[in-house]
């Protein structure tokens, strides 16, 4: 059962709004970091390494089940933009519609209700992949796959890149991928003995800017 669930919950049909995100790629386009499949690929492995390495540590510790407010206040003290703790918190509120539909648990109920406004994306994806009997390293692989997948779908919209090549750039990254998911796991491994700080910080500066800068845009592709 658990390996079917990671597969829907991986799936990008999931109804869970990722499709109008592109994880900073539109804003790296825009400025001409990002131009073909080889400067796209280069950009995911510098977001696997930062925002996707904390992203996927604290969706494994929810996925250990970590007190998950507690999870939710350490995720906002990592995400410094304020545009992307925005973005973190709609994109947590649209995925916590479709996993109580999918995967009904009181733990689920209760974070929606202490968090109406929506918890952080991660916190609320290690939820659901507990809910469905994932464990945190499988949870962990989910969410850096998350990470990758968004820029690269994004990129082939907005650049026109050949489907192909950019599946290309996402098979390539697997070994980083397994990698950080065995980090991110590892760090989580740790929360027992030394809470939240056991989680990493790890900053993408640039990511920060340049989603401040996207949120004024008068006209974008996506929302992020």
């Amino acid at each position: 059962m658990s390996s079917v669930s990671l597969l829907i919950l991986c799936d990008g049909r999931f109804p869970a709004g990722g499709h109008a995100h592109s994880g900073g790629a539109e804003a790296a386009i825009a400025a001409g970091r990002v131009r073909d499949t080889a400067s796209l690929e280069e950009f995911c492995r510098g977001r696997l390494t930062t925002t996707g390495l904390v992203a996927a540590a604290l969706a494994a510790a929810a996925a250990t089940g970590y007190d998950p407010l507690q999870l939710d206040d350490a995720a906002d003290a990592r995400t410094p933009s304020p545009a992307l703790r925005q973005v973190a918190r709609k994109l947590g509120r649209q995925l916590m519609r479709a996993v109580r539909a999918v995967w009904p648990s009181p733990e689920l109920d209760q974070l929606a209700a202490a968090r109406p406004a929506g918890a952080h994306h991660p916190i609320v994806f290690g939820l659901a992949a507990r809910t469905a009997g994932l464990s945190p390293r499988d949870t962990a692989q989910a969410a850096v796959y998350d990470s990758v997948s968004a820029p690269v779908t994004a990129a082939i919209r907005l650049l026109g890149l050949d489907p192909f090549q950019a599946t290309a750039v996402t098979a390539r990254l697997t070994g980083a991928m397994e990698d950080i998911a065995a980090e991110a796991a590892r760090h989580a491994a740790r929360l027992p003995m030394e809470g939240v700080d056991a989680l990493p910080a790890a900053s993408a500066p640039l990511l920060d800017i340049t989603a401040e800068q996207h949120a004024t845009w008068p006209v974008r592709l996506f929302a992020s």
